[in-house]
């Protein structure tokens, strides 16, 4: 067990740290909050601190990380003049406020340099929002320290922050507190250079981590900087403050596209309950970015059309939050309560809302314990749980009574289960009254809750699921026309089959190639990297070791390679079972191999992310593997060219040209003479330029090769019975 203090490994049987003698803490893998070791799950967001395998995850990925680096401001020349117990005294407590924070929005120390401080996000395990968290934690750092020095002014601590992303070779197993890097590359040079640059007292962040939060984070353009080592001045901005909660990405203006049969479901649903009167729990569930607060938005007009209203609440992935956050947030609204007020003037707001809700009568019963929910109850007032969600259910009674009421409760995914128990509560237990809980959730939220909805008497599951490709392409075609227009039609079709029906993939692959910062639809921006990585880095360690593996092998895959590949063992065919159950591979019916059991992923972003991840030593190795399978099942013939791609993967270049060769010969021999020269061309790469004799065979094939191009349409005709077609040549 790591102490969160100093960094040093201790005996999972201790309970303080046997190197500073602090009390020995968990660290929730979800939110990054601290936790006693005789929780079972995290008190801040419920999530399971069960210990992971120690076999789980070690060796060495590529990820795309995010770097803060902090560093005092002429700290160095101000310790020379002081007494090294006064040196401690200053640091011990701004270390503390740095890991705080860090740790606080998921990330974790790296290291700690004299005065400097850089933190990581994204590993050893990836949250989708990573940029974010660092810059959120950057921000935190400045007040914090802030504050420091307004406790006491001869701290008088000055810093300067940034915040860099990118990819890393990242060395899960990595004892940091033992000095040893857990990542490597040039993000880690970049952040520390950009911090150097930065202004002091403020947070400076690189051109990745821009991209990545522009959308929830406010920033000031800053000219270009020419930093130590760049061969081009690097482009920079100021982050000045969050412009959102945390992890929420304001609603862009994309058009809506294809979801009018669920837009006509949950309309329907609202028709009875405002006609029939009765409440009625919704849930749309669906991936990060398939559109759920979207739909949910476009819903809410049409709430707003028939006399109903809207009133919003969202569950935090990370941060300070109570356990009815969502639902507090809903009262807030109700009663006007800001941020800013004091728990007295919070508690009088929810009395006034209250009494205007109920016409007067039981005005504090039901304001006390509601007021407790939210955190500002008088402190003399104890209540039990049943008695608290019957005042909310009165509460929310009082708001149906005034018009129709839509509750929304978005991420139920992050929700404490306290939250999701008056959620169900309330929709058991209101009668009569025109009451929607709309509630949005990631798939994966079944496998915490089950049972979610199977109690209640009137209950909607919508699956959100991507857009056909039909849709996908015409919101590529509306966004680039917005943004890019000037991009070929073609394009669009490229951006939406990469985007494969994901409206949020899509919008940052559009967004990409309208900002110029990747150099084809077909390549993944960092935001899309980072939330399928989350999305891996969920799994359990067997699945997310059997995807890893199949990556290598390709979009198509066998289970018969995949033991030769890992060591699941008797554990692989379960853990495949479960990625299929997850929908992330699909199990084919008819196999191209005979007596081996076929695969295939659903989305070929996942396969590309994860495959992203290997390092390439591993790839190296595991096409070489895959190779070997390939040759002794003895592949088809129309699958040469899988077979060379596997050896040249593996560095096996005289192989991989044989196979190219034949895959050539064949193609040639199909009348497929485009797809022949393609082959011939790729071969023709990987030959030496000393070997004269080989280079000079394939380039005569090729040659002919291409004159048989120019003779296709002549035999096309030929076959049509039209020998004139040909006069002409």
């Amino acid at each position: 067990m790591t102490c969160p203090h100093c960094g040093r490994e201790n005996d999972t049987t201790q309970r303080f740290c046997g190197a500073c003698g602090r009390p020995l803490l968990l660290i929730c893998p979800s939110c990054g909050t601290p936790c006693s070791l005789d929780f079972r799950f995290c008190g801040s967001c419920g999530a399971d601190l069960s210990p992971v395998p120690p076999t789980a995850r070690s060796g060495e990925e590529r990820r795309v990380v995010t770097v803060l680096f902090a560093d005092l401001v002429g700290f160095t020349s101000r310790a020379e003049r002081l007494d090294p117990e006064d040196v401690r005294a200053i640091l011990d407590p701004y270390y503390a406020c740095l890991r705080d924070a860090i740790q606080s929005f998921g990330g974790q120390v790296e290291k700690y340099v004299g005065d400097a401080v850089m933190g990581i996000f994204g590993a050893p395990t990836a949250h989708g929002d990573d940029p974010e968290r660092a810059v959120r934690a950057a921000l935190r750092i400045q007040v914090a320290l802030a504050e420091m020095n307004a406790s006491d002014p001869r701290r008088d601590l000055q810093v300067r922050i940034a915040v860099n992303t990118g990819e890393a070779i990242v060395a899960l197993g990595a004892k940091t507190w033992a000095g040893e890097a857990m990542v490597a590359g040039d993000v880690v040079n970049t952040a520390a250079r950009l911090q150097t640059s930065a202004p002091v007292n403020s947070v400076l962040v690189g051109e990745e981590t821009y991209r990545a939060t522009r959308f929830t984070v406010e920033y000031e353009a800053v000219d270009p900087l020419p930093l130590k080592g760049k061969q081009t001045p690097v482009p920079a901005w100021l982050a000045v403050s969050a412009a959102s909660s945390p992890g929420e990405r304001t609603v862009g203006s994309a058009p809506l596209v294809g979801r009018q049969e669920e837009l006509s479901a949950l309309g329907d649903r609202l028709d009875h309950v405002i006609g029939r009167r009765h409440a009625h729990l919704a849930t749309i569930f669906g991936l990060p970015g398939v559109g759920k607060t979207r739909l949910a938005t476009e819903f809410a007009a049409i709430v707003a059309s028939k006399g109903g209203r809207t009133i919003r609440g969202r569950s935090l992935p990370y941060g300070e939050s109570g356990a009815y956050s969502a639902f507090a947030q809903q009262i807030k609204q109700v009663a006007e309560i800001l941020d800013s007020d004091s728990a007295p003037v919070a508690l009088e707001k929810i009395r006034r809302a209250t009494a205007s809700l109920l016409g007067g009568q039981d005005v504090d019963e039901v304001a006390f314990p509601v007021a407790i929910l939210l955190g500002v109850g008088p402190a003399e007032i104890v209540t039990d749980r049943h008695s608290l969600f019957f005042a909310a259910r009165r509460f929310v009674e009082g708001l149906t009574a005034q018009q129709p009421t839509v509750l929304l409760f978005e991420d139920l995914q992050w929700a404490d289960p306290s939250l999701l128990d008056l959620v169900e509560h309330l929709a058991s237990r209101i009668r009569e009254a025109p009451l929607m809980l709309l509630t949005l959730a990631r798939p994966d939220f079944l496998s915490e809750r089950p049972n979610w909805g199977a109690r209640l008497p009137a209950y909607l599951a919508l699956p959100l699921e991507p857009l056909n490709s039909e849709e996908s392409a015409e919101l590529a075609r509306r966004l680039l026309a917005r943004s890019a227009p000037e991009v070929e039609a073609a394009t669009a079709i490229q951006l939406a089959a990469t985007g494969e029906g994901n409206p949020l993939f899509i919008e940052e692959l559009a967004a990409s190639i309208s900002e110029r910062t990747t150099a084809t639809a077909q390549e993944l921006p960092t935001s899309i990297r980072g939330i399928v990585a989350a999305r891996l880095d969920a799994l359990p360690a067997a699945e997310r070791s059997a995807l890893l593996d199949a990556s290598i092998v390709g979009k198509v895959f066998w289970s018969s390679v995949l033991d030769r590949l890992g060591d699941l063992d008797d554990r692989l065919g379960e853990a495949l079972d479960l990625l299929e159950w997850r929908d992330m591979i699909r199990r084919e019916p008819v196999s191209r191999i005979r007596g081996h059991e076929q695969f295939r992923f659903k989305h070929m972003v996942i396969r590309d992310v994860a495959y992203a991840s290997l390092p390439r030593s591993r790839r190296r190795e595991g096409h070489a593997v895959v190779a070997r399978f390939l040759e002794e099942v003895g592949v088809g013939r129309d699958s040469l060219a899988m077979l060379a791609h596997h050896c040249q993967e593996a560095g096996e270049l005289d192989k991989a040209v044989h196979y190219l060769v034949a895959a050539a010969e064949q193609a040639r021999q199909g009348w497929a003479k485009e797809e022949a020269v393609r082959y011939y061309k790729e071969a023709l790469r990987l030959v030496p330029e000393e070997d004269v004799e080989q280079r000079r065979h394939i380039r005569l094939q090729c040659a002919v090769a291409e004159q048989m191009v120019f003779h296709v349409p002549d035999a096309e005709s030929l076959v049509r019975g039209n020998p004139d077609a040909t006069s002409d040549s």
